[in-house]
């Protein structure tokens, strides 16, 4: 077995007298990096002992890389972290890992986009009625259609979601209010061009 980093050594001897919350957060990142193994406990145990005397070789190794390179140098909790992080986008077993995710807009957040799109194709805002009946049907898409995100080392990739304009532009373009001003703001423009109205 090659030598512990003296630094890192410190580091092990200061985590056994942690709190469990700094414990249970150490665990979680080697086991992000595959290197614990088990149910987390929040105790310092020989699992997680013999998980940090793993991630102290890497560590070793990122130090006299960046010795050598004249890169910084990192402590102990930073190269932690960053194995941990690099381990969670990968997944346990170094394959890429996808991660579904709903989001669903308040009422707020939409309200904005909602007035937008209505003053281009209504000529008007949305009264406080209709405000709640988009912001339901965006809702309700919201849900249906999640967001797959695909990452892993150097990538990344997002596919489904709802574009929340296209879809309260369709809707509210669908209307006959909207078919009724967009052909009276066509024959305007027709009118304008044909200089029948000035």
């Amino acid at each position: 077995m090659a030598k512990q980093d003296t630094s890192f050594t410190d580091f092990i001897q200061g985590l056994s007298k942690a709190p469990e919350d700094l414990i249970v957060k150490i665990s979680q990142q080697l086991k992000d990096a595959n290197l614990y193994k088990g149910k987390i406990t929040g105790k310092f145990d020989i699992k997680l002992y013999n998980a940090l005397v793993e991630a102290s070789q890497g560590y070793k190794g990122s130090n006299l890389f960046a010795e050598k390179f004249g890169t910084p140098a990192v402590t102990p909790i930073d190269y932690l972290e960053q194995i941990g992080m690099e381990g969670a986008e990968t997944g346990a077993t170094g394959e890429p890992k996808t991660t579904v995710s709903t989001y669903v807009t308040s009422p707020s957040q939409t309200a904005k986009l909602l007035n937008t799109v209505a003053q281009d194709l209504l000529g008007r805002e949305l009264t406080k009625a209709e405000k709640n009946k988009y912001t339901k049907l965006i809702n309700e898409q919201q849900k249906k259609q999640p967001s797959v995100t695909t990452a892993g080392k150097g990538f990344s990739s997002t596919r489904g979601g709802v574009d929340e304009q296209q879809f309260i532009t369709e809707q509210i373009g669908a209307t006959a209010e909207a078919k009724t001003n967009q052909a009276s703001d066509a024959y305007t423009i027709l009118m304008q061009e044909l200089g029948g109205l000035r």
